[in-house]
């Protein structure tokens, strides 16, 4: 053994489970002699890459690490003041280490399942509870991916529900003002394209409304900066029936008379300023705000108040969370995803500061703007904004001349093509700062600044403008002011959750792999943390170094010529695909095409993603196998050939099987005419073995949160990169702050790279494990997916497999025989997994009443034979149940889960026992993870739905309670 050589691998045994002997006695159960044995039984050979992939060797944590810092070193931070959305914060530390830096938060997943899922929940409540006291509306989701998109979401919603309530639309107008962020009316564009609305850029001002409008939106403060009164705007809009969306800022809500004050029905915007980091553009969970009116139809995820099976209160999302999973191509959005980690750290900083401790920071921002405002003045620059709350705009003579002062000062100001400058401040800026840009300006007129440390502490903002209603009252806000109070609170959340630092989550399709440290820690380093997304080019060399590496190693294990970073989800990376083949169809004077073939296995946001891009969708069969049924898809395939756009398909399947068929699938498309998208959620049983440009696709999205170790972040951030052929090249995504030669498609996302900042975990990934490393990945994968399948399959209906036996990476357990013959149903079993220890598998998706199982390659033997061990137990459970040694109806299963104050109660009528309850196989005893409430009432949520933290009321109503008790 070569010593060094180990040195440079090391990182694949860390991230890899299975060692040399446990791999052995895997490879024995399944029946095989070694894993390349495997994977010829898995992967049909015709796909089956000739050679390794064209990746730098394998990397130590140790040298890659210094390696970084050195790449680090190009990137110039400077003192930001360009503003647009993006500012610079100060992350609480004790935000940062027990959050942002804490695998029990940034490792949990999606909270599908709420019962060991309480903790992240809450924090959401008071994410949502947060924005509707800041903007004024009652109701709030628990975030999207950022502000352009949600702009973009709040015009859809409003187009659909004009659409909904009143006759067709024929030629439907959206007002946008000419003062909002250019990169939201760049997202705008995009998104009212392929639905027929008509953008109507204006001056609000000047601006005249007619029936055919069914919405507006304005920036509040515009993107000047300026605080402008929108009432007789809001009201002349509502008198034509068009509702009115205002894009917005939290920090100054805390200031500045709210949107729902003002008549506004929809309020947008970024959280980013609450102590997230700029990261060069995100991830930052954007808000989103309504009347009540809109409660039904808002996009994204929305946290609800229920109860438990023990009347308790508890937590769940609401029911239209997974809206496209169910409507499919009737869903008015594709959103499945949010920016979970950044919600709840910016809920932290709003808990940590509270109502008084947000005013402080906003009225401190706002009297320093004022200070640079007099100063500026008085060296005989004119300051055009009327009122503001942080930003000023002042007229030059020439910005050129500013800006090489600026930056000799390592300052960047937001320079305008009129000889203007914004210049935006922050919780950052100091009164240091303030003289540091007064000098600079002194230097420009030639004039000497007199410092004068005197800050007037009377805020200049006018009548119509001053916020006169509380916020944040709930005790949530103002309680948790001290660093071992904010400790505690978030601990006590975090031991409610479930995550990877606890044990194994098998979800199939969502693919829930070590997040490894050495990946995460460089995402705090200020080189990358604190670069503004439209910072000059020359500022951020080491960024764009580590870009342009991360989309060549990305198109080279896709097999593809280019790739885009843009998209921040993974149902964003479907839009800008499809949006992608749209452009190309249409450069070739193609406008017709407009069917795409979709597999009814398919997951739902493929046919929600591709109606909102304008498409037709028709829907194939799948055969008994689970496959793609050929000759139905060949049919159809002719049925539409004159206007045949696209297939969508997932590969492997989305039952986890290499289907045989793929190539002749792909072929028929490309016979009549259309292009093939490849859904990469199951692309952790490709890389280094297969590639869609190898099987002979057009386009592809990848889940960089998913095969790529971005974690999950309790259900985000997530990005969503594609990956195209040659001749999709010049029409992947723009970016108004990026200008090209080429004809790109507008842009998807409101940052040029999308979550820039967490693009150095999958980085990291593949610099760490390298060529031969990311290729052993998917192998383990394939490995330990077939041997829970082998240790399984003699308890358990294993559905679908490839022609030799085998499963891809994941494999899904059939639980429709047990509703019969025991009255046991998958969400049972699910539940009952809690009790073990375990987060349970995808339920109940592709095949209802089903688990499907993905282990990934992170995991090792014992952790993969306590998840089975678990499993097995059930099946035996169940079996007492159809052998009537156990009770149908009261059982451990039917009962599941049980909570601590459950099993420790004085009153136990069960007809088992609370050792079976509690501790069902030995290992539980010495680490037993308790859900904190029982089995959820989604019913009860649906019908009464709450979804902002209940009023003080309530909870002085349940201590007088409590008292009289």
């Amino acid at each position: 053994m070569n010593l060094f050589d180990n040195q440079q691998n090391e990182f694949a045994t860390r991230h890899i489970g299975p060692d040399e002997h446990e791999t052995k006695e895997m490879l024995d159960t399944i029946g095989l002699q070694s894993i390349d044995e495997l994977i010829k039984k898995t992967i049909p050979g015709s796909i089956r890459l000739k050679k390794g992939l064209a990746l730098p060797a394998a990397v130590s944590e140790f040298e890659y690490l210094n390696e970084l810092k050195k790449t680090a070193a190009k990137n110039k931070v400077f003192k930001n003041y360009i503003g647009q959305g993006y500012y610079d914060t100060i992350t609480p530390s004790v935000i940062l280490r027990t959050v942002f830096e804490n695998p029990g938060w940034y490792t949990q997943y999606t909270p599908y399942q709420a019962e060991i899922s309480q903790g992240r929940l809450e924090s959401l409540l008071n994410f949502q509870t947060m924005v509707s006291d800041l903007t004024g509306l009652p109701i709030a989701n628990a975030s999207l991916l950022d502000e352009a998109t949600a702009a973009a979401e709040a015009m859809t919603m409003l187009f659909n529900h004009k659409n909904r309530n009143h006759d067709h639309i024929t030629a439907p107008k959206f007002f946008v003002d000419e003062k909002i962020f250019a990169q939201t009316k760049d997202v705008l564009i995009t998104r009212a394209t392929p639905i027929g609305v008509e953008l109507v850029f204006g001056d609000f001002a000047t601006a005249s409304l007619d029936e055919l409008y069914f919405g507006a939106i304005l920036q509040y403060p515009n993107s000047d900066g300026a605080v402008i009164d929108y009432r007789s705007f809001i009201e002349s809009a509502h008198s034509v029936n068009a509702q009115v969306i205002l894009a917005t800022d939290l920090l100054a809500l805390t200031l500045l008379t709210p949107p729902g004050e003002l008549g506004a029905d929809v309020a947008v915007g970024s959280s980013q300023r609450f102590g997230v980091p700029i990261g060069f553009g995100g991830p930052h969970a954007a808000f989103f705000a309504t009347k009540d009116e809109f409660k039904r139809n808002i996009p994204g995820r929305i946290i609800g108040v229920s109860i438990d099976a023990e009347g308790n209160r508890c937590l769940r999302m609401a029911l239209q969370t997974r809206e496209q999973h169910i409507r499919r191509e009737k869903a008015t959005s594709n959103i499945c995803t949010a920016q979970a980690l950044l919600a709840n750290m910016s809920a932290m900083y709003a808990i940590y500061h509270g109502s008084q401790g947000l005013k402080n920071i906003a009225t401190r921002t706002h009297l320093l703007a004022q200070k640079i405002a007099t100063a500026l003045t008085e060296l005989g620059f004119e300051q055009t904004n009327e009122f503001y709350f942080d930003t000023l705009k002042i007229k030059v003579a020439d910005v050129a001349i500013v800006k090489t002062k600026a930056e000799k000062q390592e300052i960047n100001f937001n320079y305008f093509a009129d000889n203007t400058i914004g210049i935006t401040l922050d919780e950052t800026t100091t009164i240091k700062d303030v003289h540091q840009i007064a000098k600079v300006f002194a230097a420009v007129a030639d004039k000497k600044y007199a410092v004068d440390k005197k800050i007037s502490e009377e805020i200049n903002l006018p009548a119509f403008a001053v916020r006169t209603s509380a916020y944040l009252l709930h005790p949530v806000f103002n309680t948790h002011h001290s660093e071992s109070q904010m400790m505690r609170y978030i601990k006590s959340l975090e031991n409610k959750d479930l995550s990877l630092n606890t044990s194994m989550i098998s979800l199939g399709s969502c693919t829930m792999k070590l997040n490894a440290a050495t990946e995460l820690i460089p995402v705090s380093w200020p080189e990358f943390s604190k670069l503004h997304p439209f910072a000059p080019k020359e500022q951020t060399k080491g960024y764009l170094q580590i870009i342009s590496e991360l989309e060549n190693y990305l198109s080279t294990i896709t097999g593809f010529a280019a790739t885009s970073l843009q998209p921040n989800s993974g149902a964003q990376g479907e839009y800008a695909g499809l949006l992608v083949i749209k452009a190309y169809l249409e450069s070739k004077g193609q406008h017709h095409r407009n069917v795409v073939l979709i597999p009814i296995s398919a997951h739902g946001t493929n046919p929600a993603s591709a109606v909102m891009v304008g498409f037709k969708v028709v829907v194939t069969k799948c055969d008994d196998a689970g496959n793609i049924d050929v000759e139905d898809l060949k049919a159809k395939a002719e049925e539409h050939k004159d206007d045949l756009a696209a297939l969508m398909v997932t590969y492997p399947s989305t039952h986890g099987v290499f289907e045989e068929s793929i190539r002749e699938i792909i072929d028929t498309v490309h016979q009549y005419g259309g292009q093939v998208y490849m859904d990469g959620a199951n692309m952790n049983a490709q890389v280094g073995l297969t590639s869609p440009g190898n099987i002979g696709a057009d386009v592809c999205h990848l889940n960089l949160h998913k095969t790529f170790a971005i974690p999950h972040g309790g259900g985000g951030p997530g990005v969503g990169p594609i990956c195209v052929a040659e001749h999709l090249v010049p029409f992947l995504p723009g970016h108004t702050n990026i200008k090209t030669d080429v004809t790109n498609i507008h842009a998807v996302s409101a940052a040029p790279y999308g979550s820039a900042s967490i693009l150095l975990i999958s980085y990291a990934y593949i610099k760490l494990l390298g060529a031969t490393g990311v290729r052993k990945a998917t192998e383990y994968a394939i490995l330990n997916a077939n041997y829970m399948k082998a240790r399984l399959e003699e308890f358990y209906k294993i559905l679908y497999s490839g022609k030799n036996g085998t499963a891809a990476h994941e494999f899904i357990v059939d639980l429709r025989p047990f509703k019969t013959s025991a009255g046991i149903e998958a969400e049972d079993v699910a539940k009952r997994l809690m009790d073990y220890g375990f987060h349970a598998p995808t339920l109940s998706f592709p095949v209802a009443g089903t688990l499907m199982v993905e282990p990934t390659e992170s995991e090792d033997k014992a952790e993969l034979d306590r998840f089975c061990d678990a499993m097995i137990g059930i099946y035996h459970e169940i079996k007492a149940i159809e052998e009537a040694s156990a009770d149908k109806k009261d059982n451990v299963l039917k009962n599941a889960p049980h909570t601590q104050y459950v099993i420790t109660s004085d009153d136990w009528q069960h007809s088992y026992s609370r050792t079976q309850a509690a501790y069902p196989l030995p290992y539980s005893k010495a680490n037993k993870f308790w859900p904190s409430v029982s089995r959820v009432n989604n019913t009860h949520g649906d019908r009464n739905l709450i979804c902002t933290c209940e009023p003080i009321s309530s909870y002085v109503e349940q201590k007088a309670a409590v008292a009289t008790v």
